[in-house]
């Protein structure tokens, strides 16, 4: 940034004052109708909004940059640049330029920064998904000990849970913070967790953390002299909850938002679920990128902001305590049952607006007019909610959740009786507060709307306080409002008594004019009437604005009861609609599931019209000595094993979240971790290659899971040669069984390993049933007991496309091969004898090989012969081939 010369006119001197406060964020400098940008920000800023770069006089010598946008289309422009990664510091007129005048004819209006907009601060709608939480984390580690802090500023979401290192990284994943505040000596290492989840880091000076400078600043904010209330936080608690409220404080400056208590989150309350996991299982995001064949698209039937996040959050963080599982299946149950009382509340809910964002916005000042209108209409219907369940029984969870949605007669009548029913935007364009609300607002509105009505009306009283009929009040540019009438009738005003009433200003040839100090009050008035209300509706929404921030507490829980009633209602639909059943879920280490089906797929399938899902068992019983927890299951390609492995776990999942399952039954155990490893992926920017993706995600399911956790692994050691990678299935298989001791399913095509169900007490063998039908596999999606020996992987190919020579060339390799190895020859030197490749008509099918080959294949022992004699029979084979050919 260029530093101030002496030739710095008076106003970039600001500028550049204020951009020094601010040297990481661009600075938008308010200039009339425009927010201006100046130097290396207006570079940087044109080439992300592609707008016009210019330049506007010099600076020491130098041309200065410039560019800018319209402060009405501001929030457009922010949130581009918030996505691209800058921070933007907001600098306003704090002053009109009349006002600025008065100090001076070349005075600069005054500005200041009002705002820091960050990823992790976002409170306007347009800059955020009303279905989605917008956290700004903060992580700050005390010698061993280490805790992360989450909010959301826009709905005043607070939260605080013990964090190692080791649990940091599933725990951001499942937050994925738009921004994490940290120490310096930490950024390097969250830099990289953050990008990967889309956030940024933000460091922040040690002062910030400081557990003692943290107690205070909480206490300030809840207004407490003691924190006991809250819960007994650790120093790297403090310092984490300190941290979000110091940077709070930074960038909404000193207007903080309306925060809940900070929620202490045990650890261990929630399943685990790390962040390849999360992307496997296309739980939020599918791995196209978007919401689109996401489980979370797939349940999602909330219809208010607040239950979507709510949804969300527990489908981020499936709990692992009963009692709160239990509880929320309860009420799940209640409207599965009471079906009309459901029906009603969605209804209603669908026109019941966002109170948490709503709240924060007039909690910081960026409220308007419509967000308090969003709040009279919500307290509205919270009561119509509130009444459809009279006629019920309600578990208590459910009753605790309806108590809360009452309790605002106060407000909702202050607010019913302030407002308009159609609202401005912003406060600043008048017209929101209703007539008969406050007698001085409608007396200058009627002066402002109805100034000649009243001046007729003063008119007609002055006529019969004089007798004069021809006495007019009239207005011109000079006097102003006067009153005129003929010099035959003067005298009598000019005299007493009227002449204590009436002021003599002017006579002309054929008029006397008087004035009067009422008429003059009048005049002033009106002239000031249009500015004058709007004054007065500003006061009475700093009035209004108020009477809600007295009630943000209260109205906070009525939004969390909306959300929970919202949620519930929404799975009970989808419950009904998809026939799904409530599972049983304990503290044992069972897992069996009776005709389990995958939401997505299932969806996905009834929206495009086709064939139903086939529905499949799952049995992993891990209690009693007939248990086997670790399935090992084969079958060919596109036979539905990846859909298998992930409809179980997503059943699981589902049912910690207190949800129905889609299954005839469930019963699952406590899963306290959930492992999954499906799929292929490189991670080229980080150099690994897309075999190592897949070592570095085995290791840490193989190094973390415990015996409560629940895994599922996919074609592991498929990404290298084939007995590297069927050694490293080997061995991880017999790991699981031996040392992680879970529940598993593990999907190959390694058929070798079948073999371990003989030596693995607690391994099972499945299969997915096909059926071959003129060289073509037709796929039955069954799940059954067994081994696969074949993947049918040529006729999967032919599915798919293949040309037909390169289809025919492939049976007669895999003929050969698997001749070879029955045989016990060597294969390489079979495929060196291959013909070269030739037409489909000069292939021959496996069917149609010469009946001597056949015979002779059919009498051999492979475990009778010694090595020479296995290396004679492959010569003989070969003849015989050669033969056949012939």
């Amino acid at each position: 940034m260029a530093k101030e010369d002496s030739g710095t006119t008076p106003m970039m001197a600001q500028y550049l004052a204020l951009k020094a406060q601010y040297p990481d964020a661009l600075l938008f400098y308010r200039m009339g109708d425009f927010y201006e940008l100046f130097f290396d920000d207006a570079v940087a800023a044109a080439a992300a909004l592609d707008i016009a770069l210019t330049t506007r006089g010099k600076h020491q010598g130098a041309d200065i940059k410039m560019c800018g946008v319209p402060h009405h289309a501001a929030e457009g422009y922010l949130l581009t640049l918030i996505r691209k990664g800058f921070r933007v510091a907001v600098g306003e007129q704090m002053e009109s330029p009349a006002e600025a005048r008065k100090r001076g004819y070349k005075a600069v209006v005054k500005r200041d920064v009002v705002r820091l907009v960050t990823p992790g601060t976002l409170t306007e709608d347009s800059l955020l998904d009303a279905r989605a939480h917008n956290y700004l984390a903060a992580y700050c580690r005390v010698r061993d000990s280490g805790a992360l802090a989450w909010v959301d500023v826009s709905t005043g979401d607070f939260h605080i849970s013990e964090c190692t290192p080791v649990m940091l990284p599933p725990l951001l994943a499942r937050l994925a913070p738009r921004e994490v505040l940290c120490q310096p000596p930490e950024e390097e290492a969250l830099r990289e967790l953050a990008a990967e989840l889309d956030g940024v880091t933000t460091p922040l000076s040690a002062a910030s953390f400081d557990s003692a400078n943290a107690e205070t600043r909480l206490k300030a904010l809840f207004g407490v002299s003691a924190l006991d209330a809250f819960g007994n936080f650790s120093r790297a608690e403090l310092g984490a909850l300190g941290g979000i409220v110091a940077y709070l404080d930074l960038t909404q400056r000193g207007k903080l938002p309306a925060l809940r208590p900070p929620l202490r989150e045990s650890a261990g309350r929630a399943m685990q679920i790390d962040a390849a996991t999360r992307r496997n299982l296309e739980l939020t995001r599918a791995l196209s990128g978007g919401r689109a064949g996401s489980l979370l698209a797939a349940i999602d039937r909330t219809l208010t902001g607040a239950g979507a996040r709510l949804l969300e959050t527990r489908l981020q963080a499936p709990s692992t305590d009963l009692a709160t599982i239990h509880a929320r299946q309860s009420v799940l149950g209640y409207f599965v049952e009471n079906r009309n009382v459901s029906e009603d509340v969605r209804d209603c809910l669908r026109r019941l607006p966002d109170i948490e964002r709503a709240l924060t916005r007039l909690m910081l000042d960026r409220g308007g007019p419509r967000d308090l209108g969003a709040l009279r209409d919500a307290i509205a219907q919270a009561q119509v909610v509130r009444d459809f369940f009279c006629t019920t029984m309600q578990p208590d969870t459910l009753r605790a959740a309806l108590d809360a949605l009452t309790g605002h007669d106060d407000l909702a009548a202050l607010l019913g009786q302030a407002l308009q029913q159609d609202l401005p935007m912003l406060a600043r364009d008048g017209g929101f507060i209703a007539s008969g609300f406050d007698a001085e607002l409608d007396e200058a509105r009627q002066l402002r709307d109805e100034g000649r009505g009243v001046i007729g009306r003063l008119q007609a009283q002055y006529t019969a306080d004089t007798g004069i009929q021809s006495l007019k009040i009239k207005h011109n540019n000079v006097l102003g409002y006067f009153i005129e009438t003929t010099a035959t009738h003067a005298e009598k005003m000019l005299n007493p008594p009227l002449s204590a009433q009436f002021i003599h200003r002017q006579t002309t040839a054929n008029a006397v004019r008087f004035t009067t100090v009422e008429l003059s009050t009048l005049e002033t008035r009106i002239a000031n009437a249009g500015a004058q209300a709007l004054e007065i509706e500003k006061t009475l929404f700093g009035v209004l604005r108020g009477a809600v921030q007295e009630r943000a507490a209260q109205l906070l829980q009525t939004a969390r009861a909306i959300a929970e009633i919202d949620l519930a209602a929404g799975l009970a639909d989808l419950a009904v609609e998809g026939d799904w059943t409530c599972p049983q879920v304990d503290s044992s280490r069972a897992f069996a599931i009776t005709a389990g089906r995958h939401p997505v797929v299932e969806a996905a399938l009834r929206a495009e019209g086709k064939p139903p899902f086939v529905a499949n068992d799952c049995d992993l019983g891990a209690d009693g000595d007939e248990a086997r927890p670790i399935w090992l299951l084969t079958g060919p390609n596109m036979a539905g094993k990846s859909t298998y492995l992930r409809q179980n776990a997503l059943i699981a999942l589902l049912a910690q979240m207190g949800a129905y399952v889609p299954a005839e039954a469930a019963h699952i155990g406590m899963v306290d971790q959930l492992f999954s490893r499906v799929g292929a992926a490189d991670d080229l920017a980080r150099g690994r290659s897309t075999f190592m993706v897949e070592m570095v995600e085995t290791a840490a399911i193989l190094n973390q899971a415990g015996e409560r956790a629940l895994v599922i692994l996919d074609e592991i050691g498929r990404g290298t040669a084939t007995y590297d990678g069927l050694s490293i299935a080997w061995a991880c298989l017999e790991h699981l069984h031996d040392g992680n001791k879970c529940r598993g399913l593990f999907a190959t095509h390694y058929h070798e390993l079948t073999a371990l169900a003989g030596r693995l007490k607690g391994l099972r063998n499945a299969t997915v049933k096909v059926r071959e039908w003129q060289n073509d596999v037709i796929f039955l999606h069954e799940v059954v007991e067994g081994a696969a020996d074949r993947s049918y992987g040529v006729q999967v190919a032919r599915l798919a496309g293949l040309p037909d020579a390169v289809v025919e060339r492939a049976r007669a390799v895999l003929d050969l091969l698997e001749e070879a190895e029955r045989s016990g020859g060597k294969s390489a030197r079979l495929v060196d004898d291959l013909p070269l490749f030739s037409s489909p008509a000069a292939s021959t099918p496996p069917a149609k090989r010469d009946t001597a080959l056949q015979d002779r294949l059919k009498t051999i022992l492979p475990d009778t012969l010694s090595p020479r004699e296995a290396l004679d029979l492959v010569y003989e084979l070969r003849d015989l081939a050669q033969d056949a050919d012939n």
